[in-house]
């Protein structure tokens, strides 16, 4: 069980191993945040409810500025205040670089069609002074409530967006100056740990190498579909480093378990690419129903084997998903399965953990 983070003094934060103190599941939160479905308030506080109700210890919970402009971070401490929850039995990881700014357009500019029902606009804001901004935004809504866990969003989608190589090199400048806030204000205490998720896990490794960074979070990239040797080999190196990795997205935005998204672009069946990603699937869940093993289970497990991943974050917006998501990360397919996964190559023969 993940020790309290009841009564350590600030000071000593920086000192804290992030893997000591984080359970293996994280709760995702972009449904506080209306993404793609509007999720009325007391859908959301059960929610929240059900995290404190199947787990024992502190509740790890992951959210963002982004995530509906701000509403995700005040539905969850809405509902951590309506359920009395002390801030010293929740961990709170937020993703910094979009800050709230007033609605002025009949719908949201950042990421048209994706959340819902929002009264409030968001800006992207990564800079020394910019993440600062992000941080103090978030506290202010998330009052009394503080992440612990802070980390720059996206950094590799923001260096997509460049238009050129010194564009990139300004935009890499500017995550550099975040990093370096967000390194001060672990260095004060004031947050137990820094690090960085992307879906580009080389961009992650780009930062380990200038910055000191307690922990990883890996999305899309990690996965039974997904594990290739290089990502390996870094999960090592981090291990080695006493740096933490956390695995996200491991089903490919709900493909793998049947939904129609992979990676967050809709799977039609038209392409070849479509049709080859349609035919592993289909092998899959073969192979899993006849070891008796749940896709979900598999793709969980396979997610977390390799040696320094500390936990899975899992999303829903379903509170009855809740309890389903906490025993996932317990999981345990028999050899058998992994045996007959590789002898079809569905997971490559020379991968060494399951």
């Amino acid at each position: 069980m993940p020790e309290s983070i009841a009564s350590r003094p600030r000071e000593k934060a920086a000192d804290v191993s992030i893997g000591n103190v984080l359970p293996p599941i994280v709760f995702g939160t972009s449904a506080l945040g209306n993404l793609y479905q509007a999720v009325d308030q007391n859908t959301k506080r059960s929610i929240v409810s059900e995290w404190f109700e199947h787990c024992n210890g502190v509740v790890a919970a992951d959210s963002a500025g982004k995530y509906g402009a701000g509403l995700a971070l005040e539905c969850m401490a809405d509902a951590l205040r309506s359920l009395e929850i002390s801030p010293n039995q929740v961990l709170i990881s937020n993703k910094l670089g979009w800050r709230r700014v007033p609605l002025k357009t009949p719908e949201p500019t950042f990421e048209p069609g994706a959340w819902v029902g929002l009264e409030h606009d968001a800006v992207q804001d990564i800079s020394y002074d910019g993440i600062l901004r992000c941080w103090e935004q978030g506290c202010e809504l998330m009052a009394p409530y503080q992440p612990q866990l802070v980390s720059v969003h996206d950094p590799d989608e923001y260096l997509t967006a460049s238009t050129s190589e010194d564009d990139r090199k300004r935009r890499w400048d500017d995550i550099l100056g975040a990093y370096q806030a967000l390194s001060e204000l672990r260095d004060r205490g004031d947050v137990l740990g820094i690090g960085v998720g992307s879906k580009d896990w080389r961009v992650s490794e780009e930062l380990t190498r200038a910055f000191p960074l307690d922990w990883v979070m890996l999305a899309t990239s990690l996965t039974i579909r997904e594990h290739p040797p290089a990502l390996l080999d870094f999960i090592e190196r981090m291990r080695q480093s006493n740096v933490s990795i956390i695995n996200s997205a491991v089903f490919h935005a709900g493909f793998l378990t049947g939904g129609q998204y992979y990676d967050y672009r809709k799977v039609t069946g038209e392409s070849a690419e479509d049709q080859a990603l349609i035919r592993w699937r289909d092998r899959f869940h073969h192979h899993c129903e006849q070891h008796g093993v749940l896709p979900a289970e598999a793709c969980v497990a396979f997610g977390m084997s390799p040696p320094g991943v500390i936990a899975t974050a899992l999303n829903s917006s379903n509170p009855k998903r809740i309890a389903q998501n906490v025993g996932l990360v317990s999981a345990n397919p028999p050899k058998a399965f992994w045996d007959s996964m590789k002898q079809e190559g569905l997971v490559d023969p020379a991968y060494p953990f399951v």
